[in-house]
């Protein structure tokens, strides 16, 4: 069982403010700011095995193209799962570039010769049982699958593997210390009735235009489409956008989804803090945390900042309100 405390501080792709993302040492620098849960985003290399990286390709992160010159597809793209696993431990991960080859963040950890690699799934899992073990924690997984539509096509059912992994770790169960997370809707669905998890579901909810599945997010954000989401998952992952808006002198607007989902007894994690990337016109890190906790009720918000959010939830006494208050590749 969990001991993690409501709301719960979820570290986005790890630390990965202080440090690359989903790198073992992000994991744990995560844990010890104080993390209830660390994300897991999943692909599949070809030899079927999970690992532990955002995209369904490499170059935004590692030296693949350095590495492997000429195994890009006919896009461009390095695809993991068009290299083993043998290869892919030859990499180096480093701060997230562009399209152009500059870094997204530049103020984060610098470019080095430190060698940071990728891990598989359950290198990690028993990475975070080991310092959990350690520490007397209890930090929980929170493990995503990455475009599974797209994976089955390429011959890998990653959410069977995943859920297969998480059992043999001994995640299986609602009362695990995990939760489950999916954009695509038609697959949190299968996931709860064909393939009979029993793990907590929450169904992410990002914007039609970053073709993140065929799910249609406008729909999904419905009272109707929250009432189908009810019915096989235990929350939903909104951006922060969805749930509330700063107009240009700062002030914070409620959009109504936050309060639309916990009528239906959704729990609501959205995503992503960052104080270096604050949503249009948020005036500071704070404004973004008071609106998501004290305003919006959420239940948890994933970061890359752990220690701030743990700061300022330290120093926030919780209150229970008489009324519900009303680009994929960052995210």
């Amino acid at each position: 069982m969990s001991a993690a405390r409501e709301p719960i501080v979820i570290a986005h792709r790890g630390a990965c403010g202080y440090l690359p993302e989903h790198t073992l040492e992000a994991k744990a620098l995560a844990i010890g700011l104080g993390a209830d849960f660390i994300e897991q985003d999943v692909v599949i290399t070809r030899d079927g095995v999970p690992i532990v990286t955002h995209d369904i390709f490499l170059e935004d992160v590692t030296d693949v193209a350095a590495r492997f010159p000429g195994r890009a597809r006919a896009d461009g793209h390095y695809y993991a799962i068009d290299f083993t696993l043998e290869e892919i431990r030859a990499l180096r991960r480093f701060e997230r570039v562009d399209d152009q080859g500059h870094v997204v963040f530049p103020r984060r950890f610098p470019s080095t010769q430190v060698h940071f690699g990728v891990n598989t799934l359950g290198e990690e899992i028993e990475f975070l049982q080991g310092i959990n073990r350690s520490l007397n924690r209890e930090a929980g997984l929170y493990t995503e699958v990455k475009y599974p539509a797209w994976h089955r096509r390429q011959g890998q059912d990653i959410s069977r593997i995943v859920l297969d992994t998480l059992s043999k770790y001994g995640y299986r169960d609602a009362d695990s210390n995990v939760y489950f997370q999916c954009f695509d809707a038609l697959e949190s669905r299968r996931v709860r009735h064909e393939l009979g998890s029993r793990l907590k579901l929450i169904q992410l909810v990002g914007e039609n235009a970053w073709k993140e599945s065929s799910t249609d997010y406008d729909a999904l954000r419905s009272d109707a489409g929250l009432d189908e989401v009810a019915d096989f998952a235990q929350g939903i992952g909104p951006e922060i956008s969805q749930l509330v808006r700063w107009d240009e002198t700062g002030r914070p607007g409620s959009t109504g989804l936050a309060a639309r989902a916990r009528a239906r007894g959704l729990k609501i994690h959205p995503y992503t803090h960052r104080v270096d990337a604050l949503p249009p016109s948020a005036p500071d890190s704070d404004a973004v945390l008071r609106a998501l906790f004290d305003e919006e009720r959420v239940d948890g918000v994933f970061s890359d900042f752990t220690d701030v959010v743990v700061r300022f939830l330290s120093k926030t006494p919780a209150s229970t309100p008489t009324t519900p208050a009303s680009q994929s590749e960052c995210r």
